[in-house]
């Protein structure tokens, strides 16, 4: 039964997922495609958040890998360094891809890289003054913008989110050390 001209004006327009979905019901209704509701405005969700964050990073000159870097960095706590191993495996990218960017942060003047005094044949990445000082002001504006982001849900919706995607994350996410790192 087709809905009435006034029940189709009560309801919302349909987002982009809502429409993937109808297109495909009508091309495959062999196939449930309600996993789509979830997953598709999850990635979709995802990318529009990225957009915002990096909109700060680029303030401070950053991109968002750089940021990643100066941040990993900054929790460690002092002496705010790390080895460039150590720091790719907190920031989940290969040690190619953290080269590129510790030499940015390098030529900003924001890391120096230098001897391990643990390890004299290692490398630590260490945050410079500048650098500390630059991470401190980005972050605080960082966590400034995720606060105005999630404030289009209401508290006890956001702390309901939080819980389900920590769990579905838990299933997902391969097991990790059950130490904290910095």
């Amino acid at each position: 039964m087709e809905p009435t001209t006034e029940q189709a004006a009560q309801q919302p327009p349909l987002d982009h997922v809502a429409r993937i979905q109808a297109a495909w019901a009508r091309e495959r209704p062999d196939l449930d495609v309600s996993p789509q509701g979830v997953i598709g405005r999850l990635h979709r969700l995802a990318g529009l958040l990225t957009e915002q964050l990096c909109l700060v990073y680029r303030r401070y000159g950053l991109s968002e890998g750089e940021f990643d870097v100066l941040a990993t960095l900054r929790r460690t706590g002092a002496p705010y360094e790390r080895a460039p191993g150590e720091l790719a495996a907190h920031t989940m990218v290969t040690t190619g891809a953290m080269t590129k960017r510790v030499d940015r942060l390098e030529r900003a003047g924001l890391v120096t890289r230098r001897r391990s005094a643990a390890d004299g044949r290692g490398r630590v990445v260490a945050l410079t003054d500048a650098g500390r000082q630059l991470i401190d002001r980005a972050f605080t504006d960082h966590m400034h913008n995720e606060q105005r982001l999630l404030s289009a849900l209401p508290p006890q919706e956001a702390a309901a989110l939080e819980r389900l995607l920590t769990t579905w994350l838990a299933e997902v996410e391969p097991p990790q050390d059950q130490h904290p790192s910095p």
